[in-house]
């Protein structure tokens, strides 16, 4: 069986592929980078999703794939695949899709692979911890401080392990298809409560400096990266859609119950303690 992995120089898709490589399974990494390394087993083919008639030789002899999203393309993509012989799609999509937020990014994804008539799995993570490395990092290895407007909001911080080895066990054993998999971290935690547990990890004490949305935004485009890319989004200026709105009136999510974790797939959910310690080196100076 020869499995072939998008995104795999991802937060998740690098991990994806550790996970299916430790299997014995035969691995090949899509990548647009000639010069990107891999771990030893794993053949390294040349592709962009973006442009679906570059995979050519990439998909030749894949029987599993697991698919980052492009929508644009997601189509062409899944029919190449189809007529290589791809039997099994996992998807990396997102939890926005089941609550209803996203209905143009990877939605679109999901239903290409749905409509192909192959096995499929979806893997939709919540929020991703990644992203507090990459928004209060370089403020935190600086200064030892994290600037934001919302101290109080909270919601579930997932492990990008939890939902590499949710996708992994899709790729790898049956009894997954058809299945959308939720993936949340299992920890109800404010930008605070994080905030701390990222100091405990390091050993710090790291401020926490409550600022107004604009000041917070102007922080966030001079930071550049992710950050500047996602800051309109994250402070309320723009919906899932990327349609303006005022940030008084965006919507609240509901963080009053528990929500799915990798849990009933691969037996345990790793807290935001734990990501915190497995990072630590990441926040340090």
């Amino acid at each position: 069986m020869t499995i072939l992995i998008t995104g795999a120089t991802g937060n998740v898709g690098r991990n994806v592929l550790r996970l299916v490589t430790a299997e014995g399974e035969q691995v090949r990494a899509l990548t647009r980078d000639p010069r990107a390394e891999f771990p030893a087993g794993v053949q390294a083919a040349l592709g962009d999703l973006a442009a679906p008639d570059t995979l050519d030789a990439a998909l030749r002899g894949v029987d599993r794939l697991f698919l980052f999203p492009v929508p644009q393309t997601a189509r062409e993509v899944v029919d190449a695949a189809k007529r290589a012989g791809v039997r099994r799609i996992v998807v990396l999509s997102s939890g926005a899709v089941t609550g209803g937020f996203d209905t143009d990014f990877h939605l679109p994804v999901e239903r290409a692979v749905e409509d192909s008539g192959l096995e499929w799995t979806h893997v939709r993570p919540g929020e991703f911890a990644m992203n507090k490395l990459a928004l209060w990092g370089p403020s935190i290895r600086a200064e030892g401080v994290v600037r934001d407007p919302n101290p109080d909001v909270a919601w579930y911080p997932t492990h990008e392990l939890d939902i590499a080895e949710v996708a992994a066990a899709a790729l790898l054993s049956d009894g997954h298809a058809g299945r959308a998999y939720d993936v949340n971290g299992p920890d109800l935690l404010s930008y605070r409560e994080q905030v701390r547990a990222i100091g405990d990890a390091i050993g710090r004490e790291i401020r926490f400096e409550v600022i107004g949305r604009e000041r917070a935004r102007e922080l966030y485009l001079a930071q550049g990266g992710f950050a500047a890319a996602n800051a309109d989004f994250l402070l309320g200026f723009e919906d899932y859609s990327g349609a303006e709105q005022d940030p008084a009136e965006a919507a609240e999510s509901d963080a009053s119950a528990a929500m799915p974790t990798a849990e009933p797939v691969t037996g345990r959910a790793r807290g935001f303690a734990e990501w915190a310690r497995d990072h630590a080196a990441d926040f340090r100076p």
